[in-house]
């Protein structure tokens, strides 16, 4: 018998070789990896061929493939950047919170569920998966447009957001607790502007000494443990560690010496984030699909998702004009991994039962499947031709 190391080494070759050969047949279709990736993790994954199960250790090696991904797309933005459209960031995020959370919750109390999964729902459709969004907006080289800052600050808002909604569902399996509801709010709020504000300061007075610390690149090193670090930091405080690793990435992204991490950085993603999206495709269970009542409520839901995010962030990113104002609100609309974990917590805690669970999963399942096409259509004549243009003034 092949020994537990061995057995993990040959589904890692599976989940990797599957995920870069439908990459290459999609990109011969004009198929965006991200999809290929995730059609790769539905076929190799346990409810259809059975080659790779769905275990802890997939699971940390796909949030470690996120964090890495977050970790790229944030070198890839400037604080200077960001804080040009912080308004319409705060904005956009805030609205796409409020709107899609309260149709999903309205539409369950209307088909007479439970008042606690129409709240799991709406909490499920609150956050932004900012990991699909930036794949498909990196692969388009469109990441430094003002719309794709927009995208991805309101989306990093959202995930915070989100892990503050979902600390007050979660606390209503037991009564809501007000303590550990601030206490999230607080330490959320808290250590984003701290990383934003302080961090850059840091960094400027450490990075020139780093180099004196060892031979080899010690500046990439300092990266690696700043990124999982504050990966580390904000899964404890109650939010994604993705979340720590983009504001991580925001931290390096004006250091003199980033070029060059950002070529190592690039062999890193190429072999890791793939690894996520594969993961996020295995969870499909295609069973669901079989039952109509369940397929109905699915489409519903569905339709509220796209339409909440479309409509929410696009009135908020309504001064960037019309085209852009619909390519962000496009650009939040796929829930990835942020919903699956709602749903699956609402799960754990006997809170909403397994057809709302597979219906939160299609849901977020087809809202990332059709946002990188949806993409891809909508950037397809806008290119950046240079630095990131400045903003109307009226944003500022």
């Amino acid at each position: 018998m092949e020994s537990h190391s061995v057995q993990i080494l040959t589904q890692i070759f599976l989940m990797f070789t599957s995920a870069k050969l439908l990459a290459v047949v999609g990109e011969r279709v004009k198929i965006p990896a991200v999809i290929s990736e995730i059609v790769a993790g539905i076929l190799i994954g346990p409810h259809l061929l059975g080659l790779v199960k769905a275990e802890e250790w997939t699971l940390a090696l796909a949030e470690l493939g996120a964090i890495v991904l977050l970790f790229d797309v944030g070198l890839d933005q400037k604080l200077t950047d960001l804080m040009k459209v912080g308004w319409t960031v705060l904005l956009v995020a805030v609205v796409g919170v409020v709107v899609p959370f309260f149709l999903g919750f309205g539409l369950l109390e209307l088909t007479e569920h439970s008042r606690i999964e129409a709240i799991f729902m709406g909490a499920a459709m609150v956050a932004t998966s900012v990991g699909i969004t930036a794949r498909v907006l990196q692969e388009l080289g469109v990441l430094k447009t003002v719309v794709a800052t927009v995208i991805l600050g309101a989306a990093v808002i959202d995930d915070i957001l989100g892990m503050i909604v979902l600390a007050v569902v979660s606390s209503l399996s037991e009564g809501v607790n007000y303590v550990q509801i601030g206490s999230v709010t607080a330490l959320a709020v808290g250590f984003t502007l701290f990383i934003v504000l302080v961090g850059r300061r840091v960094m400027r007075r450490v990075t020139p000494r780093v180099q004196r610390f060892a031979a080899g690149d010690p500046y990439f090193a300092l990266a690696m443990v700043i990124c999982l670090g504050l990966g580390v930091a904000a899964d404890k405080i109650g939010i994604a560690a993705i979340v720590g690793a983009f504001l991580a990435g925001l931290v390096f992204s004006e250091e003199e010496l980033t070029p060059r991490l950002k070529t190592n950085i690039h062999a890193l993603r190429e072999f890791l984030v793939p690894f996520f999206f594969v993961a996020m495709g295995m969870q499909m269970d295609l069973a669901v699909l079989a039952r109509k009542e369940i397929l109905l409520l699915a489409g519903l839901v569905t339709l509220l998702a796209i339409l909440g995010k479309l409509v929410g962030c696009g009135l908020g990113a309504y001064r960037l004009g019309w085209r852009s104002a619909i390519q962000v609100g496009v650009g939040m609309v796929p829930r990835g991994e942020v919903g699956i974990i709602v749903a699956s917590i609402g799960l754990g805690l006997h809170t909403i039962s397994n057809e709302i669970y597979a219906v939160v999963i299609i849901m977020v399942l087809v809202t990332t499947l059709i946002a990188p096409p949806a993409l891809k259509l909508l950037f397809v004549e806008k290119k950046p031709a240079g630095p990131l243009p400045s903003p109307p003034s009226d944003l500022l």
